[in-house]
């Protein structure tokens, strides 16, 4: 960790010394930490990072969906749209940036890549199949679980442009989600915060195994983390788990205690058995040498 601290700028590692790394703070605190850490040069994006318990290699266990930002993102976002036909000109009329099918992969397949969504009808989505290699490494590649292979454009583009984001977890189980801009006000970032919590506690997979959300951390784009209190985030419910557990074992370890000491008692009689037997062997002796 130390190798790691070494390599990061003079500006971060000067922010990081203001501050206990290891502390958990509320939602609203960290907000507030995260914004008073350093003088950003830019309009820098606030980041939402959730360590989970999940085992993504199992299919039960992905977790992937959309949330929508009550305060949006505070960017413009740049919509691309497969459609022909009618569906086109509804694309267009939406607000759609970049509109077409053929066209449109052949330009992405040339390099373009200057959206941020991409939504496509499902009579396209052949075409768009041959874009996975380009679209997919960067999150961008339609889905219908999370609304961006619809029929229903008007709506998805609509949602988009408002400030709809997608969660899912990466290789490693964490999720990596934008809740806004440096430059929102406190509280907003904290209803956007919130929003994609409760989201992300709804959307637990059935087959998630022992503790789900392990650490929250809050971070701007250029800024160090800030650890948020996972009882905030709707992972309280599992703290608590093991003390009913070890009330509930007390009573039952108490009786067996109590009552070996009963079972005992008559093994202590058992000297008082031998006694007499060893008093009467001597008198046995006694009288034979009598007699002789």
């Amino acid at each position: 960790m130390a190798t790691g601290i070494a390599r990061r700028g003079k500006t971060w590692r000067e922010a990081r010394q203001k501050y206990d790394s290891m502390r958990e703070h509320s939602a609203a605190e960290a907000v507030a930490l995260v914004k008073s850490l350093r003088e950003p040069k830019f309009d820098e994006a606030v980041e939402l990072h959730v360590r989970t318990g999940l085992n993504v290699r199992h299919a039960e266990e992905q977790l992937r969906g959309t949330v929508a930002l009550p305060n949006g993102l505070g960017k413009n976002v740049t919509i691309a749209v497969f459609a022909q036909g009618d569906k086109a000109r509804e694309a267009e009329e939406a607000g759609a940036d970049h509109v077409g099918a053929e066209d449109l992969a052949k330009k992405i397949e040339e390099g373009f890549t200057d959206f941020d969504v991409v939504i496509a009808t499902p009579d396209l989505m052949p075409v768009v199949g041959r874009l996975g290699k380009v679209l997919g490494p960067s999150g961008k590649m339609p889905n219908p679980k999370v609304g961006t292979v619809t029929a229903d454009l008007t709506k998805a583009i609509t949602e988009s442009k408002a400030g709809k984001v997608e969660y899912r977890t990466d290789k490693a189980g964490i999720v990596h989600v934008v809740i806004g801009r440096i430059g929102f006000p406190e509280a907003d970032l904290v209803e956007n915060f919130t929003a994609v919590m409760d989201e992300i506690q709804r959307a637990k997979p059935s087959a998630a195994k022992g503790r789900y959300i392990h650490t929250v951390t809050l971070a701007s784009t250029m800024g160090p983390g800030v650890r948020v209190v996972t009882d905030g985030g709707g992972d309280g419910d599992l703290a608590p788990t093991p003390a009913p557990a070890a009330k509930a074992k007390a009573p039952v370890a108490e009786k067996p205690a109590a009552e070996a000491p009963e079972v005992e008692e008559p093994a202590a009689e058992a000297p008082e058995v031998e006694e007499p037997v060893a008093e009467e062997t001597p008198a046995v002796e006694e009288s034979s040498e009598t007699a002789d």
